[in-house]
């Protein structure tokens, strides 16, 4: 093994359990709800998706704290770095205060969607009470990508398994009713999620409050205590459109799902969900695996050796896309096992198993597509090139696949296959507009910390 290799691995096996805890999650939430019925597992999967489309803008934005703390540990500013913790936190702080305002417009909101009174109702209770953990979950993200960007990925890790092993345990107290709660269904679902989120973030917040930072002692530091509004709004300048990137192409996401796809019926969605979630299993561990690429990314900017950055992404390309391929092939040769997972019925009388197999096998085409676009997407971002990215992004979500997929059930009636295969196309697309920016070089140009750049 290289030594290239072993420290991008060194730096992603941890990144990549915590994504797998958080799709673990999202995987037993669904897998646990799943024998309350078709509306309840449409509900909760759907509640939650539109949760983490309320949550992703500032998620987008704090994720640009792993950016600039790689790039300042490779200038050796530690202070430096160390605000910018502060200032993800902030804005934590701030989205939570936003959502809380929220509660009362769900039910307007979901009023407005094309799915049925029972799976409104459970949908809005769902989403009301997640809206209590959201500033908790940016913070965790805010926290665990700084602590990345400073190439300790550990933290993220012990975060996000201390919410998976409390929500896995909560549910199986709140949905069922045990050890002497009444059974809550889809609400006790999502009060187990609130409260997770909430202990997952005091791990790592009680970590940072005790100024631990890698191999350094927090009083060493000069000028770390002092926070810079110019540094703040830095901040925001770059890491606004990466959060614009997330939120306007998750905003289209969100229409495919709860407007073009939900025409085709409650069956359909809840097929599409599941599948969803089967893929957020082979999703999270590549997203780690990029994430980590994209820490020694910053890290050889910030340091000036900027030559060193193509030979990094294409390690890291190669990593995921031998993941996600193997996943991909998984899916493709097994896809009604695994959809029997999520069926109420026997399996060959459950529809939505046979509907959802034949959707996961359809998922396997963009898992390699997945892959390339993760590694190109987050080295960029590293980098700091993040406002091409939101504009490729956004305009091939919404002039192309949007487009195309309203075209395909609206016009030439196409069905749950059709449509999902609208975003085996998209991916494609993606994957060459995100290489081709990359191999431009204008990332080399790009001044993210606003420091004099290394030669």
């Amino acid at each position: 093994m290289t030594a290239g290799l072993r420290q991008l691995l060194i730096l992603a096996w941890p990144i990549v359990l915590a994504r797998s805890a958080q799709a673990a999650i999202g995987f037993a939430d669904a897998a646990m709800i799943a024998h309350l019925g078709e509306d309840a597992l449409a509900a909760t999967t759907t509640g939650a998706l539109n949760t983490f489309g309320l949550m992703i803008l500032p998620m987008g934005i704090v994720f640009i704290v792993q950016s600039f703390a790689a790039q300042l540990v490779g200038q050796r500013d530690l202070g430096g770095a160390r605000r910018y913790a502060w200032y993800g936190l902030l804005l934590a702080g701030l989205t939570q205060l936003l959502a809380l305002a929220a509660i009362p417009l769900v039910a307007a909101a979901i009023g407005q969607l094309s799915y049925t009174p029972a799976v409104q109702t459970l949908m809005i209770s769902y989403i009301s009470v997640r809206l209590l953990g959201i500033g908790a979950a940016v913070g965790i993200e805010a926290l665990g990508n700084w602590y990345g960007g400073l190439g300790d990925t550990r933290l993220s890790l012990l975060a996000n398994v201390t919410a998976m092993l409390v929500n896995i345990g909560l549910n199986w107290v709140l949905i069922y009713g045990h050890l002497g709660f009444a059974p809550m269904g889809v609400e006790g679902a999502a009060i187990a999620s609130v409260i997770a989120t909430w202990l997952g973030f005091a791990v790592v917040a009680l970590v940072f409050a005790r100024g631990y930072m890698p191999g350094v002692k927090l009083p060493a530091i000069p000028g770390a205590g002092r926070l810079r509004w110019p540094e703040f709004t830095r901040m925001l300048r770059f890491g606004l459109p990466n959060g614009l990137n997330w939120f306007l192409e998750f905003s289209a996401f969100l229409i495919f799902i709860n407007v073009i796809f939900a025409d085709l019926g409650t069956v359909a969605v809840a097929a599409l969900m599941v599948v969803f979630q089967v893929n957020s299993i082979s999703f999270m561990p590549a997203f780690g695996l990029s994430s980590a690429g994209a820490i020694l990314v910053g890290q050889a900017i910030g340091a000036g050796k900027h030559d060193l950055v193509p030979a990094i992404v294409r390690r890291t390309a190669m990593v995921a896309a031998s993941w996600q391929g193997l996943v991909g092939v998984i899916y493709f040769s097994l896809p009604v096992p695994i959809m029997a997972l999520f069926a109420e019925d026997e399996l060959q009388a459950s529809e939505l198993a046979r509907l959802g197999a034949v959707l996961l096998a359809i998922s396997a085409a963009w898992q390699l597509f997945d892959a390339a676009v993760m590694t190109l997407s987050e080295a960029l971002r590293a980098a700091g090139d993040t406002a091409w990215v939101l504009w490729a992004r956004v305009g091939l979500a919404w002039a192309v696949w949007l487009p195309l997929s309203f075209w395909v059930i609206h016009g030439l009636g196409g069905g749950p296959p059709a449509a999902t295969a609208c975003m085996v196309v998209y991916f494609a697309a993606l994957s060459v507009a995100v290489f081709w920016r990359f191999r431009s070089g204008a990332w080399r140009h790009i001044n993210l910390t606003g420091h004099p750049q290394l030669a």
